[in-house]
């Protein structure tokens, strides 16, 4: 599997929805039952594979507690509200960011660009609600505690295997001041027209990107939003894959199967 190019869905022309992890960081934004959840359990389940044989683990923070929980053995690292209210998903983003640093370390001088292995897998941060933790959490340490780890991540993971993928209701810069280390944006169905141009970019919204007119039908409305991909800078109408509460329960089933194999072998 490309992690340059990780199918999560479709475009509006039938072809495959190929997302960007490796070398980027995602921001997807998108009001309350937009699809953000669909997002990120089709790029959960593209990675299965990979998370299955070593080579990519995600840590993942639920400050709802109700969308991530739901999958929980999946994930290498988990942090949610309500195991520990003081700290514990801060400390999983400072642990990461603390790592990311110890192997830019080792890899100064020595490689110029990552490879997964099974000694330095690809990980991904998956950060669930994003301004809770950056704008919404009532401890004004904790919240300057995680923007900090936030933004070394961001900022230099990139090129040692490190992809932070935020999701978040509020487009206002005022609850993520890191937005523009964000290089690749998702637009889901927002609340206002200017919500569009906020994610992404100056334009996007008179380029077709009309993210603030997709049904809040669930049916006809979830997980489908606007990107803008590298080559050009018209926005692309896209849809992600839906991923049940079955297919949570298969992938976990799957996961466990194949640990228990590798330690019986």
């Amino acid at each position: 599997m490309d992690l340059s190019s990780v199918v999560v869905g479709r475009t509006e022309d039938g072809s495959p929805w190929r997302l960007r992890l490796l070398g980027t960081h995602v921001l997807i934004a998108g009001a309350t039952g937009a699809g953000k959840g669909s997002v990120i359990w089709s790029t959960v389940r593209a990675l299965l594979p990979l998370m299955v044989a070593g080579l990519v683990e995600v840590w993942a923070i639920d400050p709802k507690r109700m969308e991530l929980s739901f999958g929980r053995p999946l994930f290498e690292r988990f942090g949610r509200y309500s195991s520990d209210p003081r700290g514990g998903m801060v400390r999983l983003l400072e642990d990461a960011a603390e790592d990311m640093n110890a192997r830019a370390e080792e890899f100064a001088g020595v490689a110029r660009s990552f490879v997964p292995s099974v000694a330095h897998p690809f990980r991904v941060v998956i950060v669930d609600e994003l301004a809770f933790l950056t704008a919404y959490c009532p401890e004004r340490d904790l919240r300057k505690r995680a923007e900090s780890a936030l933004a070394v991540l961001t900022s230099q993971g990139r090129s040692v295997g490190y992809c932070v993928i935020g999701a978040q209701q509020d487009a206002r810069k005022e609850v993520n001041n890191l937005r523009n280390l964000f290089p690749d944006r998702i637009a889901l169905r927002l609340d206002e027209d200017e919500q569009v141009d906020m994610v992404l970019g100056d334009g996007a919204r008179d380029r077709g990107a009309l993210a603030d007119q997709i049904s809040s039908v669930p049916e006809v409305g979830a997980g489908v939003g606007f990107v803008r991909l590298e080559t050009s800078p018209d926005p692309v109408r896209v849809r992600a894959a839906y991923v049940s509460d079955d297919d949570i329960k298969e992938m976990v089933a799957l996961a466990l199967t194949d640990v228990d194999a590798g330690e019986a072998a």
